[in-house]
This record gives structure tokens, sequence and C-alpha cells, in this order.
């Protein structure tokens, strides 16, 4: 068992094409006068080196942990000063596994995993594997915030991580009843693809679709989706999954469609034992849900869509949509989970306008954490060409519809016209500009109210 540190530099293609001598020059002093010193101190050996990162081996997972630690803290000084654009950051993963040498190189498991960390661990950050945590906890007293299991590419299997960065402050607090009795399982689709799902609440059953951005855990670390979840934990037996491609169902799938997304819907219901069951919707899953209840009328009693559309940006008749397009486009191919701010400013102000800065720099997290980059470009692609305007026409069960006036993601419009072609459809319009709608604002509490109502009445 040997602890692997993977080490790598945040942004190096972009940093070198803005000024290769000058990041070369930067990162050889930064080699010299802090990375080899600190490894040699902590009894560490270098295995491997790459362009932009390296491989190191330890005996001991804690001297692994400090020397991360005092690598990120005095990175932090040293290019505390560079502009942000230009700034040298390091994303560090530490695992403890087995390993194979061979030809001078490094492989095995404990290879790959520490990689895999690396790529989750925020810019100037660490993540470290839970063998990793509990080998160090008692012994290191900096506070690692625990990220739930995560899915990682190459790895079957779910990890569960830790986060440190230099920020960090005291662990968060205990996680409410609901999320600790919380059991991710999984549901293999026709196809062999893994969904992650997980129940919580008691009483009338309701199936909510996969919206943008999912993640069963980490979900309820965020101040975004906490408080809803706690809300209809109260009010009903919610069913959720990970959809395909995202948080901790398999990332690393052939199909992206629509077909798979309601059919991965169907694989939960099973798995779950449900057999009759309300669809909640929010934004994309909007469409999802209203395909799904033409598709199995026995099983739908009701709708609930908040901030959806039946037809996605390619598909609408404004030509600001088309331009939006092109630019989310652009901000996940050169920039997911990236330090620049420009790249996640463009998601949060569009979702989320109004929101506080630590919410907004929560849901840059749940960005990075909850998919890869290729991923998100198939389900964003996928949003954006869907079409159910027909389909919302044969909607045959009570169906209520929400949608903030402000909302900058689906224009109002959208919800107008899904509640004007699905027959006998209620219509409220909602207070302020948020696409995702937040605690203690006047949206959410109404939207709470409306569906609690909604609910009683229709799911039978």
């Amino acid at each position: 068992m040997t602890a692997i540190l993977a080490v790598d530099m945040a942004g190096y293609s972009r940093l070198m094409e803005q000024n290769e001598e000058d990041i070369l020059t930067r990162q050889k002093v930064h080699r010299t006068e802090l990375f080899d010193p600190q490894i040699a101190t902590r009894g560490g050996r270098i295995v491997k080196t790459t362009g932009d990162g390296m491989l190191v081996e330890f005996a001991s997972a804690q001297d692994a942990v400090r020397c991360a630690i005092n690598i990120q803290v005095a990175m932090a000084d040293r290019e505390g000063a560079s502009p942000e654009e230009r700034r040298i950051l390091y994303r560090l993963g530490i695992n403890l596994g087995d390993v194979l040498f061979e030809d001078g190189d490094i492989f095995g498991d404990g290879v790959n995993v520490a990689s895999r960390l690396e790529g989750l661990a925020k810019p100037g950050g660490i993540c470290i594997s839970d063998i990793v945590h509990q080998a160090v906890a008692d012994k290191i007293k900096v506070p690692f915030r625990d990220m739930g299991n995560q899915r990682v590419k190459n790895i079957s299997r779910p990890i569960r991580v830790w986060q440190w960065t230099p920020d960090a402050s005291l662990p968060s607090p205990e996680l409410p009843k609901a999320a600790q009795q919380q059991q991710v399982q999984f549901a293999t689709a026709p196809d062999g693809v893994q969904i992650a799902w997980a129940s919580i609440g008691q009483g009338m059953p309701v199936l909510k679709a996969p919206n943008w951005l999912n993640h069963l855990e980490y979900e309820w670390r965020s101040p975004i989706w906490h408080p809803w979840l706690v809300r209809l934990a109260r009010l009903c037996r919610l069913v959720r999954f990970d959809q395909r491609g995202n948080g901790l169902s398999d990332w690393g799938v052939e199909a992206v469609s629509e077909g798979a997304m309601t059919g991965d819907m169907s694989t939960v219901a099973a798995a779950a034992g449900l057999s009759r069951f309300a669809l909640l919707g929010i934004s994309q899953g909007c469409s999802f849900s209203v395909r799904y209840a033409v598709e199995n009328p026995e099983q739908v009693t009701c709708l609930v869509l908040l901030g959806g559309f039946l037809r996605g940006r390619l598909k609408r008749t404004q030509p600001d949509q088309k331009h939006l397009y092109k630019v989310g486009t652009m901000m996940i191919r050169d920039g997911w989970g990236s330090t620049n701010p420009v790249f996640r400013h463009f998601f949060t102000t569009t979702f989320m306008p109004d929101a506080q800065p630590e919410i907004a720099a929560n849901f840059d997290e749940l960005q990075r954490i909850a998919t890869s980059p290729e991923a998100a470009m198939r389900i964003w692609k996928m949003n954006s060409t869907v079409d159910v305007t027909e389909l919302a026409k044969q909607v045959n069960v009570p169906t209520l519809v929400l949608h903030c006036i402000g909302d900058r993601v689906a224009p109002i419009e959208e919800g107008r016209l899904m509640a004007t072609l699905i027959p006998n459809a209620t219509f409220v319009e909602l207070p302020g500009n948020n696409h995702v709608l937040m605690e203690d604002t006047a949206a959410f509490e109404q939207f709470f109210d409306e569906y609690s109502r909604f609910l009683t009445a229709y799911n039978h």
C-alpha cells in the first residue's frame, strides 16, 4: 500500500498560450524552491513528471497530505499577487492503494484513483480518498469537507471524496435526518447503464425527472438544493435519480437522448416499486415528464412543471435563443470548471441572477463535480434540440405549470406555451428572475404552497 500524490496545473494550455516562456520560468522556480524540498522533507519520491504535473510516491499517507497542504498554502502566497487570469494554480489528489512499478513508471488502482481525485480538486485545493482521510483524520487537524461519493472516469465504483481548499472553514454541520437515512441504490437501464437513485420522505409517491446537473449526495450539502429536499421530504415520498452522464450514474455512456432519459425514468420507477405516482419536472425535466406522461398514462396521476420548456433553444423562434445556445456551447467547450470567472459567470448569472455570492460559488462547485465537459456538452445539445410541443397536446392528467416572470434560461413565454398546449393545465406566475428557486424568496414559498395543494388534490 503506497500513498500516491497526483499533481496537475489548472488551465495549463491556456496559460502556455498566453505566455509560454513566463509560465515555464515560474513553474521551474516553484519546482526548485517549493515542490522538490517539500517532497524530500516528507520522504516522498517523484516517480514521473509531465509538462504540467507529476506523480509522487510516499510511504505514509500522513506525509503525503502534510506535503500537499504545505505546497498549496505556499503557492497561494507565491502566486497571490499575480492577476487571476495568469495565476499558476495546482490541483492535487491523494490516494492510498496498491501500485506496480515497471520500467521506472508506476501503475495500478492507487495511481488511477489519485489522478481522478486530482481532477475533482478545486484549483489551489486538494482532494483525498476516504481511505486517506481515515488514515490522517486524527493526526492532521485541518478541515476536510466531505463531498460524498463521486463518480469518476474509468473507475467502475463511486469513490467517497474529501476536499481541502486554502479558504477551508470548519466542516459542514451534520446533515438532516432525511439525508442520513438516504440510501443510494443502482438500477440497470436496458442498455446496461447504471443509474443511481434514492428515495426520501413518506406518503404520496413523486418521481422527479432529472434536471440540469444532479448529484444525489452532494445536493444535500448545497445551499441551493438542500432546502428543496428538506421541504419535499416533508410532503411526499420523493424518488429522484442522477441522469446518465451525471452525478453518481455512469458518465461514459453511448446514448444521451430524450428516449434514453425517459427510459431511465421507467427503470427507476420499477426499481423503486412505483406503480401510480406524480411527476415533478424542473427545467429540462418538464419535457421529459410530458413525454413520459403520454407514453405511460397508466402510471402518472398528475404533473407539476416548474421553469420548463417544451422546445429547446434551437427550436424557439426568438433569434437571441440561438445566440445563447452558441455562447453556452463555447463556455462548456472552453471553460467547464475553469478558474476564469467569465466562464462560470455565464451559467450562474443565467440560472440565478439574484443569487448571493456564496450561492453562486456553490453552483459553480456543483457544475464542476457533477459531470465531465464531454457529458455536459452532450446534455446541453440534447436539451437545445428537444421538441415535445405535439406530445403536450396529448397529456391527459391534471397539470400545474409554474414559471418565474424574469426567468432567463426558459423565458416565461415558454411556460405559457406549455400551459396553453397541455389540456386544462393551470398556470401560475412566480415573482423573480431565478430559474432555480432559492430559499427565503417569495417564489420559493409560493411554489411549495401551490405544490402542496395541487398534490393533495390530484395524486390519489
